[in-house]
């Protein structure tokens, strides 16, 4: 068994070398001045500056320091070195962090982003399928009446395309339906943040005026959809479910908001995450799942795992930096899709990890992700990260409605889809994801063996630490961390606080880590167009939101457990519950595509889900 991501979070080693950096005390330069210049001789003409030159900053330290920090950071030094490193600290490395103690503070605020940009295709990775010509060929709209308001509210955004695009369904009346449906299971869900009712029929209204009038925006227009609070909505509060952002109110849309509006979506509700983007639990206590209510939704996509899965919305937007649309997808079993990193700008989302995060969309089956997709994706100027490849175009797409099926464009037979033979044998995989691999065989497609070198993957959370710290290194130093609602091991609170201590030259070594494992991922997918992976594989989460390749995570069947499931370390103080007798819940696969190869990902999602058969169940709390 390898080691899980939670426990890693707990207990996994951190890099603490510079436990005596960075306490200013006794010893600092005047006020304002440069510690280069303080206390220094008349140089002579054309003597080169050198380091461990500077005027003494800092505390003093000593060698004892040094074998603490040392056994933090499992580095050996002689006591030789420990006396050197020692002797000159306050002159060669306490000065670095003037940006932050002063006296020359430099602030950086949260819309600072890093010099470096993780680019998935750049050089010596190759990139492929960005035209990806593999029609998803599988809408299938029914030419049926809308039927009563739960089957309504449960159709896929497709189906409810369809109904508004005929003029069988009104934007206004669905909207209204998903209003009332959130108003009436947020006491049981906890999945709503700030519910948007006027706002939302303002858009509803004017989608129908026009759609009446002939001007049809696309398969989005009319549809009502929930935005994961850390997406910025101009003039309605965004708290990234946090206590110390619980009053922000921005000033501007997001990108994908403003596609979204101009797509002609209807925004319902700002749904919950778990506080700065981590698990389930929000200042307004834990979002939950709808087929098991005695557990969380996970997270961080709490709410627009609830959400999507109740009925509450036609379709979310979520986040990932890792696991955090797979994650709540596979608890809640409705579908994921995590673009490639670059497809989706992230201006004005909150930042967590600048590598790392993306944006996707959340619904109840495949085609209804990919639909999204095309509304949100392409650079926009302002996101670095975003590139050309992630546009729209390179999708190349044109999403049929009715029963204009388009056989053959779709045809995903000969697809060679890879997997990891112990991963597949071993948990968490079940008997869910074996039999997924027998339906892909089933449905022609080639399954082929592949192989990872045994390296210690989480290596690369330096990265993700050591960017979340300094993402919110302001709330970390002055204590509002402290007013989280969650304050054990694993929580952000803490994490912050030993993620000041990283080792930068280990924090540089993660970052080459990082190309080598992507090297590495680059000639797995060489070899297949997919592959299908155990949705909660740490490895895969790991790895793939390191690399930036797209997941696509989809209901494949449904498994009973005996005990609740928790995304926090255990807690002997808070045992999880049992149950007996076991409750059924669902149970997801993962699909893994080529960069920017998302079309071919969400052609074989969407013929796995018709063969799987099971994404029409609805838990029972939306009926």
């Amino acid at each position: 068994m390898t080691k899980s991501r939670r426990e890693f979070l707990a207990k996994g080693s951190m890099g603490l070398m510079g436990a005596a950096m960075a306490v200013r005390a006794e010893g600092q330069t005047p006020q304002g001045v440069p510690p280069q210049q303080a206390g220094s001789q008349q140089a002579t003409p054309g003597a080169p500056t050198a380091f461990g030159t500077a005027a003494a900053v800092g505390p003093k330290v000593d060698a004892e320091t040094f074998a603490v920090a040392g056994k933090l950071m499992q580095v050996e030094m002689t006591a030789k070195d420990r006396a050197e490193a020692a002797g000159n600290w306050q002159q060669s490395m306490a000065a670095v962090v003037e940006r932050r103690v002063g006296p020359r503070k430099v602030e950086i605020g949260y819309g600072d982003v890093p010099a470096t940009v993780w680019n998935p295709g750049h050089r010596g990775l190759e990139c492929v399928s960005l035209t990806d010509d593999l029609w998803v060929g599988a809408l299938r709209a029914e030419e049926i009446e809308p039927g009563d308001d739960a089957s309504i509210a449960f159709a896929g955004v497709y189906q409810l395309a369809y109904w508004i695009k005929s003029k069988q369904l009104t934007s206004e009346r669905l909207t209204k339906i998903y209003l009332e449906r959130l108003k009436k299971y947020q006491p049981v869900l906890n999945c709503v943040i700030t519910l948007t009712e006027e706002h939302a029929l303002e858009q509803a209204r004017k989608a129908d005026v026009e759609i009446a009038a002939g001007k049809y925006r696309g398969p989005l227009h009319g549809i009502p959809w929930g935005a994961k609070d850390l997406l910025d909505t101009a003039g309605i509060r965004t708290t990234w479910g946090a206590e110390p952002f619980e009053n922000r109110v921005p000033v501007e849309d997001a990108t994908v908001t403003k596609r979204l509006n101009e797509a002609g979506a209807v925004l319902v509700a700002k749904l919950s995450l778990g506080a700065l983007a981590l698990n389930d639990v929000w200042f307004g206590g834990q979002t939950k799942n709808p087929w098991n209510l005695d557990e969380g939704a996970s997270g961080s996509s709490a709410g627009p795992g609830a959400a999507v899965a109740a009925g509450l919305v036609g379709f979310a937007i979520g986040s990932e930096t890792q696991g955090s649309i797979v994650s709540p997808s596979m608890r809640c079993g409705v579908t994921g899709l995590r673009p490639t990193f670059g497809r989706v700008p992230r201006t004005g989302a909150m930042a967590l990890s600048w590598s790392c995060d993306k944006l996707g969309p959340m619904a109840r089956h495949v085609e209804d992700t990919l639909l999204v997709l095309r509304a949100i994706s392409g650079p926009d100027g302002k996101d670095v990260a975003c590139v050309a490849e992630g546009s729209a175009a390179t999708l190349e797409k044109q999403i049929p409605y009715g029963n204009d099926n388009q056989k053959g464009k779709g045809d995903i037979a000969g697809l060679k889809v890879g997997y990891f033979p112990k991963w597949m044998e071993e948990a968490p995989a079940t008997d869910v994801d074996r039999a997924a691999m027998a339906t892909a065989r089933k449905l022609g497609m080639e399954l082929v063996e592949v192989s990872l070198p045994d390296w210690p993957y989480d290596s690369l959370n330096v990265i993700l630490f050591a960017e979340s710290a300094a993402a919110f290194e302001e709330i970390t130093l002055n204590h509002q961390v402290d007013e989280l609602k969650m304050q054990v091991p694993d929580a952000w609170p803490n994490t912050f606080r030993q993620s000041r201590f990283l080792s930068a030259v280990d924090f540089v070594q993660a970052d080459r880590l990082r190309r080598k494992v992507a090297v590495e991922f680059a000639k797995v997918m060489a070899q297949v167009d997919l592959l299908l992976v155990p949705s909660l594989r740490d490895e895969f989460l790991v790895i793939t939101n390191f690399t930036g390749h797209p997941s696509l995570t989809l209901r494949a069947g449904f498994v009973e457990v005996t005990e609740e499931r928790s995304d926090w370390a255990p807690n002997p103080e808070k045992p999880l519950k049992k149950f007996s007798p076991p409750r059924r819940v669902p149970h997801g696969v993962t699909l893994v595509g080529q960069l920017f190869g998302e079309g071919t990902m969400v052609a074989a999602g969407t013929r796995l889900e018709n063969a799987f058969g099971v994404a029409g169940e609805r838990p029972e709390i939306g009926e």
